[in-house]
């Protein structure tokens, strides 16, 4: 993926260093399959990089080693960037044995800069400092989540904000939840509800895509009639995309990210630019290491740069 030289490296001693674009093979992807390593994306314009980039360095020394940190200014690295569809800054990713890991666009409070470090340092099979019982109590709803128990996840999830109103992953795994339970008119109270303190956290802006997502799904219509309507008309965009929706719905996601990758490269200014707008939602609501993301966004900037 990189076409970039191996020079560059950290200092001795300090498990932070500024890298350049001509260094990120050494420095990162070739470091990262001994000690996970994380990529802060930044440049001197930014403020949220000025308050995040301190409190990922404090936390990075922190770990004593067992995860480190190269900071990239995009001003000086486009090209690197780009490969990256790095959209908005301040970005952080995590690699380990040369690939992304984890990930996190804006800046985060000091609690969830430090779960984010532990979990790339228990991914790296490092081990971590013990979680607090917020983060266990996260860890444990998430599971929950996944296991289908969307109403214990739920009232897990309430527990957590009841000890901290302001938890951003405790408020998202709570809509989540709910939406799990296709319960889509709580779920959009919930996320209306939540302070304004984290309303632009990253986990919030994703509850925000998965809530319109659902509240796309519950419109989508039958499958097999929108497929139809493409098969019988190959240039119907309106049929693509509500193919796309229903694939969506029908959790189908990487099809549905092909249908409007296809509608984008016929006509990428179609109801201004739907496509576009309905892959970045789509990408919003996943995690931003799912391969689904990291292949939709490379090929979505394919077309956009061809």
């Amino acid at each position: 993926m990189f076409e970039l030289s191996p020079q560059g490296g950290a200092a001795a001693g300090d498990p932070v260093m500024d890298g350049t674009e001509a260094g990120f093979m050494a420095d990162v992807i070739e470091a990262s399959n001994e000690t996970p390593v994380i990529v802060d994306f930044w440049a001197p314009w930014c403020g949220p990089c000025k308050t995040l980039g301190p409190m990922l360095e404090e936390a990075v020394r922190a770990a004593k080693g067992a995860v480190r940190m190269v900071k990239i200014n995009v001003d000086e690295a486009q090209m690197l960037a780009g490969q990256l569809q790095i959209q908005s800054i301040p970005t952080v990713y995590a690699f380990h044995k040369g690939r992304p890991i984890d990930a996190f666009q804006g800046a985060l409070p000091q609690s969830e800069i430090k779960a984010f470090i532990d979990r790339v340092i228990a991914a790296g099979g490092g081990g971590s400092a013990p979680a607090d019982p917020l983060t266990e109590a996260i860890a444990a709803a998430e599971e929950m989540l996944e296991e289908g128990a969307a109403s214990d996840a739920a009232q897990t999830f309430s527990a957590i904000l009841a000890e901290d109103p302001n938890h951003a992953a405790a408020y998202a795994g709570l809509v989540r939840a709910y939406l799990a339970m296709n319960e889509i008119e709580q779920a959009e109270a919930i996320l209306n509800g939540a302070p304004a303190d984290i309303s632009a956290a990253p986990e919030l802006e994703a509850a925000h895509a998965q809530l319109e997502l659902a509240q796309q799904a519950a419109q989508a219509g039958p499958l097999a009639d929108h497929l139809a309507r493409v098969e019988a008309d190959p240039n119907d965009h309106q049929a693509r995309f509500d193919l796309a929706l229903a694939l969506h719905a029908n959790g189908r996601t990487g099809e549905a990210v092909d249908q409007l990758l296809t509608l984008f490269a016929r006509d990428r200014q179609w109801n201004d630019e739907a496509a576009k707008t309905q892959l970045f939602k789509i990408f919003d609501a996943l995690k931003p290491n799912d391969p689904v993301v990291l292949e939709g966004r490379r090929r979505l900037s394919s077309l956009i740069f061809t």
